[in-house]
């Protein structure tokens, strides 16, 4: 009689899975809960110290870890092994499914203590996993409740095909290895580089090319962890790619800079030609979305739009009017808007999602590895900023400085950005010059820039890109400052009567 070992915290379709494999001649052992639960399910079903011969030990601390247990599954199906078994009067063990104690849930619980989570931390389960899946070749191991029904019917077929073993042990060790890695992660505790990283990633959507239709494409999440990607809806359209992706997370991560103001943002290429951020009482969303996309329509065509509210049917309208967007993200949608979004734009990703979570430690390949760094955090306490010119900024100015500020910190290196009545005029990006990304801020306002503000996303090395910002009617500026011809600038900021304010951080982005 074949014999199957459960020992599971995810009782999931057990007691059916269970009655499945007693249904095929299976003689079923359990441990502590597993076996409680196929008791009460009216399931014969044998304690693991049946097999042991020593008790469940240390207030179930130790339950599986004996040569009765790991010796039936670690045994070859040779003569020898047969005999050595005999001599100890083991039996095989030829199904192993077990899942691990809550460790990630434990640990994610607000107030956990270190004494908790140490509760919660597997050792027999991962051990038997381990060993079950090094002998794949003869023992089945099942890790998810979400495969019973295909073991089931491999069983019901007959003899399971090595290719189908091979992948369910292959499951078996990633699942040990993610649990190992979570582990790892919370006695990390707050440091931001310890000296090891252990990522362990799941695919969770299979996109439809990569950068370029060449190249395949995935979206991979953290084991354990969820972000708002995975809720989103998507209502219509083609499916999303690499760079549908990118751009959204940008964009939407940009569209909730700017806390209890509708907001709209256009970006292309990952980085915005468009933002707008207002005051319900002036348009609200709509205005939003009208603002950022007049700030350069040419740049809009096939972009990514994201708007921090739901969408009406008049901006729906609006929408559909303007050049096309390839993806289209906001947090909700009127039924009509939604119904004429899908019908008039039939391949534009229309999404709805909820707003983004905080942001993580940044990952960048490099030759043979990876480079690591914290996030990338934009401040919105002006108390550590100082004002270096004679002319203070006004209230009016001083919330154009700061949009422009978290604007900037947005979009690529060398990077200038010209706000005005909160919506950014002109954006310089990706340039290897300061002052060509002035210029090209200052060409993109085309005279919208008069009385607003200017951000620099580092020091101006000279003052010709302050030039080029005065001459387009900038009267603030803001920037980390710091370089050898600060005084320089200073005075150029006073010749020119501007306010500039200098905020001691960069915001570099590459």
């Amino acid at each position: 009689m074949p014999r199957a070992l459960l020992s599971v915290s995810d009782k999931t379709g057990l007691a059916e899975f269970a009655s499945a494999l007693v249904a095929l001649g299976y003689e079923i052992v359990a441990t502590g809960g597993t076996k409680r639960a196929l008791a009460e399910a009216g399931l014969p079903v044998m304690p693991v110290a049946d097999v042991t011969g020593a008790p469940e030990i240390l207030d179930g601390r130790v339950k599986t870890l004996h040569p009765a247990i790991h010796g039936a599954l670690l045994a070859l199906p040779t003569q020898a092994h047969d005999d050595e078994l005999a001599r100890h009067g083991l039996t095989r063990i030829d199904l192993v499914a077990v899942n691990l104690y809550p460790f990630r849930e434990t640990v994610a619980r607000a107030g956990v203590t270190d004494a908790e989570a140490m509760e919660n931390l597997d050792i027999g389960g991962p051990t038997m996993i381990r060993a079950a899946a090094k002998n794949h070749a003869r023992v089945l191991v099942v890790v998810d409740p979400a495969d019973y029904d295909g073991v089931l019917a491999d069983l019901r077929g007959g003899e399971v095909p090595l290719a189908r073993r091979r992948e369910l042990a292959r499951a078996a060790f990633a699942h040990t290895a993610a649990y190992d890695a979570a582990i790892v992660g919370y006695l990390d505790g707050d440091e931001p580089l310890p000296p090891t990283r252990h990522l362990t990633l799941e695919r969770a959507e299979v996109l439809r090319y990569g950068e370029n239709p060449h190249q395949a494409g995935a979206r991979y999440r953290e084991a354990g962890r969820s972000g708002w990607w995975d809720g989103v809806v998507q209502h219509g359209g083609l499916a999303l790619s690499y760079l549908n992706l990118f751009d959204a997370d940008a964009a939407w991560r940009l569209a909730h800079a700017f806390p209890g103001r509708p907001t709209a943002v256009v970006v292309k290429h990952a980085n915005p030609c468009g933002v707008a951020a207002v005051d319900d009482a002036d348009g609200g969303l709509a205005e939003a979305y009208e603002r950022a996309f007049d700030a350069d329509p040419k740049s809009a065509f096939g972009g990514v739009v994201a708007l921090n509210g739901v969408v009406d049917l008049a901006l729906a309208e609006s929408l559909v009017a303007n050049p096309k967007a390839d993806v289209l993200i906001a947090a909700g949608y009127e039924d009509a808007a939604r119904d004429l979004l899908v019908r008039k734009r039939k391949n534009m990703r229309v999404l709805e999602a909820a707003a983004p979570g905080p942001a993580a430690f940044g990952l960048r390949r490099v030759d043979g590895g990876f480079l690591v760094q914290t996030p990338d955090a934009v401040e919105a306490d002006r108390a550590g900023w100082q004002v270096v010119t004679r002319r203070q900024p006004t209230d009016a100015e001083w919330r154009d400085l700061e949009m422009a500020w978290a604007v900037c910190a947005a979009v690529s290196s060398n990077a200038i950005v010209f706000v005005e009545g909160g919506r950014a005029v002109g954006i310089g990006a990706g340039q290897q010059s300061r002052v060509d990304a002035a210029e090209l801020a200052a060409a993109k306002s085309a005279g919208r820039a008069r009385g607003g503000a200017c951000a620099s996303d580092a020091f101006f090395p000279f003052r010709d890109g302050l030039d080029v910002a005065a001459g387009a009617g900038v009267a603030t500026v803001i920037q980390p400052g710091g370089s050898v011809r600060d005084p320089e600038l200073i005075a150029a900021a006073d010749e020119h009567g501007m306010a500039m304010v200098f905020t001691g951080r960069r915001h570099f982005r590459h």
